[in-house]
């Protein structure tokens, strides 16, 4: 299907992109609906009401703690809420574009790739990042600014790196990497109008895990927006 909407690209861009966020969105709804309907997972937003109006109105850059298995559908469940999971957007590794359907979908989706290779990376992350300046759905861009899972092996040793560059040491999160970040901001400018710092948990200290919703396990998280 997805394909097929190659065809629309040089008769109008903007109309390929709308198109490609609603089939997106009959897609990635599935799982959103898997998370809160089958195993009954509730997710509680916290942020004040001033944050709550814009939601959904305007192109923002998300930076999300990686800590879950499951933290990208939490994710995706404030996007279904807001009206933006069709058109929301990633800084992704390389290696989820040859993932069936993911991969395909977010290649016609204009996700950015990244092999975490700054030197590699750069111009085709600038490219990317550009293309979206004329995005015309609203869209929320996320970030996993510690690029990668949190464990507590590379916990270990991101504090070493830290320690012995004389930065602060964190308790719950790996050194962040800026380059992406800073870049972001750069090449969005003028088009987001907000940068979102989320962090999200789970009740009970649980670790849970996309087996676990597949059981039809039931989990709570919190998700905080400053």
């Amino acid at each position: 299907t997805w394909v097929c909407t190659l065809i629309l690209w040089p008769i109008s861009k903007q109309f390929y992109r709308r198109v490609n966020c609603r089939l997106s969105y009959s897609l990635w709804s599935q799982l959103v609906m898997l998370l809160e309907w089958w195993s009954g997972t509730e997710c509680t937003l916290f942020t004040d009401q001033a944050t709550i109006d814009k939601f959904g109105k305007e192109h923002v850059i998300i930076i999300l703690n990686h800590n879950f298995e499951i933290d990208f559908l939490c994710g995706w469940t404030m996007t279904e809420r807001f009206g933006v999971l069709g058109s929301s957007k990633v800084l992704a590794k390389k290696e989820l574009l040859f993932v069936p359907i993911i991969g395909w979908t977010w290649y016609f989706l204009e996700i950015v790739f990244c092999k975490r290779k700054w030197e590699e990376d750069r111009d085709a992350v600038i490219e990317g990042l550009k293309h979206l300046a004329d995005y015309p759905e609203y869209m929320w861009f996320l970030l996993y600014c510690e690029g990668t899972r949190f464990t507590e092996t590379k916990h270990r040793i991101s504090m070493e790196v830290a320690e012995s560059k004389g930065l602060p040491k964190l308790k719950y999160h790996l050194l962040p990497r800026t380059k992406g970040f800073t870049t972001a901001v750069q090449c969005l400018r003028g088009t987001v109008s907000a940068v979102y710092d989320v962090t999200l948990n789970f009740r009970g200290n649980k670790n849970p895990s996309l087996l676990g919703i597949l059981y039809g396990k039931k989990y709570e998280a919190d998700i905080f927006i400053l």
